[in-house]
């Protein structure tokens, strides 16, 4: 198979001109770590990962360092990887001074009998596999303390939990010999309450993958997500016999007819077509196949630049 991987760098409602180069930069960069896996011979669950780690070690992304932070001005990040070979997953949620929680999803996955651990549990397991803690204030931005204040300022202004927050990242990928994978990982929305959960680190919500079919991954208002299974409700379109087009058209559709929920998601299928959809404002995200990178973060925007 000819290796393909898709990144998101989340659903957004506006971003600024001034991050717009650096956040542009910063997708490529994970897309391109990701494929280089992949062409020297990486399996899907490798890519996705380091994709994933490049944009976790972002500060322009909502997922690591970078995170938004809590009520209480803290960082509590969820992260979920899946293998479509054999339905192996792993999850983590609520995990606190960790740079890379994709990492430690991925050793729940293939180091415990369990699929998803959180917050102390999560914590333990991490110290028992040698993953360095980081102080807390490594992970928090300027910006988003400033967005912390500035939405608690707001809290009495009429505006919709599902037109902001959309941040998350993810990867998507096939690999040569078939087998596909996603990873999905985020700091959740702002000011949110200690220990809320979004559908990040959920299987079928923050994403699926299974080699019959393909693997997503999604973004967006992690409630609504939750509430529709928007990863696995997509790929049952595709299952059904739609376009991965048609497929994210339906699910985003039905998830913002039912819910007003806006999201995003990156899909590959089995056979190696990928796509890119999103009903929020804007969705930065990147795709690699055949030495060719492709990219954009507004509709109707695309630039494809030739990979070495």
């Amino acid at each position: 198979m000819n290796p393909v991987i898709v990144v998101h760098g989340g659903g957004a409602s506006n971003i600024s001109k001034d991050r717009k180069e650096r956040v542009r930069q910063g997708i490529m960069r994970a897309a391109t770590e990701g494929y280089k896996i992949l062409k020297d011979g990486g399996s899907a669950v490798d890519a996705v990962e380091g994709a994933v780690t490049v944009l976790e070690d972002d500060p322009e992304f909502n997922a690591g360092c970078g995170s938004v932070l809590n009520v209480n001005g803290d960082v509590e990040m969820d992260a979920s990887i899946m293998n479509g070979k054999d339905l192996s997953a792993g999850a983590v949620s609520a995990v606190q001074g960790i740079a890379n929680p994709i990492k430690l999803a991925r050793l729940v996955m293939e180091k415990t009998t369990h699929c998803f651990l959180t917050d102390q549990g999560a914590a333990k397991f991490a110290t028992a596999m040698g993953i360095p803690t980081v102080p807390k204030e490594q992970l928090v931005t300027e910006r988003n303390i400033k967005r912390l204040e500035k939405e608690k300022h707001e809290k009495g202004a009429p505006k919709p939990d599902c037109e902001k927050n959309l941040g998350t990242v993810g990867a998507v990928a096939l690999d040569r010999n078939g087998n596909v994978a996603y990873a999905t990982s985020t700091g959740g929305i702002v000011n949110k309450m200690v220990g809320r959960v979004g559908d990040t680190p959920c299987i079928g919500s923050g994403g699926y993958a299974d080699n019959d079919i393909g693997a997503i991954s999604t973004t967006g208002h992690g409630e609504s997500i939750l509430k529709v299974n928007l990863a696995r409700l997509t790929l049952f379109h595709v299952e059904q016999g739609k376009t991965l087009e048609e497929a994210a058209d339906m699910s985003l559709g039905y998830m913002k007819s039912k819910l007003k929920g806006l999201g995003g998601v990156i899909l590959v299928s089995k056979a190696g077509d990928w796509a890119v959809k999103w009903t929020s404002a804007s969705m930065p995200w990147a795709a690699a196949k055949d030495c060719q990178l492709h990219s954009g973060i507004d509709l109707d925007e695309t630039n494809v630049t030739d990979l070495p």
